[in-house]
């Protein structure tokens, strides 16, 4: 034999290389082999609520746009939206959530998906509030920013990126809020008042000039706000609560003034239930975070007014203290125990 001929394999050698090609079909065979990437997560069946599609690459900016009732205009609003972002070129998902609406919003969104490929669509089971579907659609958002914004055509959605562009340009602020320069909604003549009197509680409370508490078109950093999703209300007061939960924990909020037209459609805003829940909402954020605020100004009051009026009480009767002045002082220093007893629970808890 020529030493350029290679030597023939043993039987040894040939019975060890068919094991191993039997042994690598089997693994293909089985979908064993160890570089395979893992199955991604089936949704959760105990939730309330159809999970889009989730594409694997995440995204700088997810806009959160709430939809009930609105088919007559909520492509219009898609359009305008994705036009804007497109023209940006930022990365983003539209996480369209229909909140069990009871006319074809859905199926129009479900028609209208494959124009646009960055639209994720999720369907509630149930209507549930806009509050609840900004914090589940925060919660299920890829992007670092997350945008809030109305699908009745009455914010500038166009300017989206500019809100966008504010939080990049500048990494000390964590939301920027679209200020409305009118007040275009129903029962202007009741509404103005009633939220020019919520918003200055809401100033004092948190010693910060808000020009517009209640705008329902701002953008903010997804990781900042995630402590505070929770804490959300079903209703329309969550954009109340995040922007005070942001001021009191000293996140700094920029305010970019908009214009605000009259909405497309029927309004789902009711004057005087809304109106409560908004001052109720502020006072339990307040409470929930600096409790000292609300509670110790009238109890030093009290305190005040009851050591004046037994002041008052031995020039007139000596030696006499009238039952109210005793029920004035006393009732001052059990709320301005319970002030500081609500105070140590705050501080306890780690998340102020």
């Amino acid at each position: 034999m020529s030493a350029s001929q290679p030597a023939a394999p043993t039987t040894e050698q040939a019975a060890l290389a068919a094991e191993a090609a039997t042994g690598a079909a089997t693994e293909a065979a089985v979908g064993t082999a160890p570089e395979s990437a893992p199955a991604p997560p089936l949704p959760d069946p105990a939730l309330d609520f159809e999970l889009a599609d989730v594409p694997p690459e995440p995204v700088h900016v997810t806009i959160v746009l709430p939809c009930y009732n609105e088919q007559d205009h909520v492509i219009e609003e898609v359009e305008r939206i994705t036009a804007a972002m497109d023209g940006s070129g930022r990365s983003y998902e539209l996480l369209a959530v229909d909140d069990c609406s009871t006319d074809e919003t859905l199926a129009r969104l479900r028609e209208a998906a494959p124009r646009f490929p960055n639209m994720r669509i999720m369907a509630f089971q149930h209507n549930s509030g806009s509050g609840t579907v900004r914090r589940i659609g925060s919660q299920q958002a890829r992007g670092e920013i997350v945008v809030w914004t109305d699908a009745d055509m009455s914010y500038p959605n166009e300017r989206i990126p500019e809100l966008v562009e504010a939080l990049d340009s500048d990494p000390s602020i964590d939301q920027v809020v679209g200020a409305r320069t009118s007040e275009e909604g129903t029962h202007k003549a009741l509404r103005v008042p009633a939220k020019w009197f919520i918003r200055k509680v809401a100033e004092r409370l948190t010693n910060t000039k808000i020009p517009d508490l209640n705008s329902g078109l701002r953008a903010f950093r997804r990781e900042v706000s995630l402590p505070y999703l929770r804490l959300l209300p079903p209703g329309f007061s969550c954009v109340t609560t995040i922007t005070i939960a942001f001021l009191s924990n000293q996140h700094p909020v920029r305010y970019m003034p908009i214009a605000y037209a009259k909405r497309a459609g029927k309004s789902k805003f009711h004057f005087t239930k809304d109106a409560y829940r908004y001052i109720l909402q502020v006072l339990r954020m307040v409470m929930y975070f600096n409790p000292l605020k609300v509670l110790m100004p009238p109890a030093l009051w009290l305190v005040v007014i009851g050591l004046l009026k037994g002041v008052f009480d031995m020039v007139v009767h000596f030696g006499y203290f009238a039952n109210n002045t005793i029920m004035i002082f006393v009732t001052g220093l059990i709320i301005a125990s319970l002030a500081l007893l609500a105070d140590l629970i705050v501080r306890s808890r780690g998340d102020v």
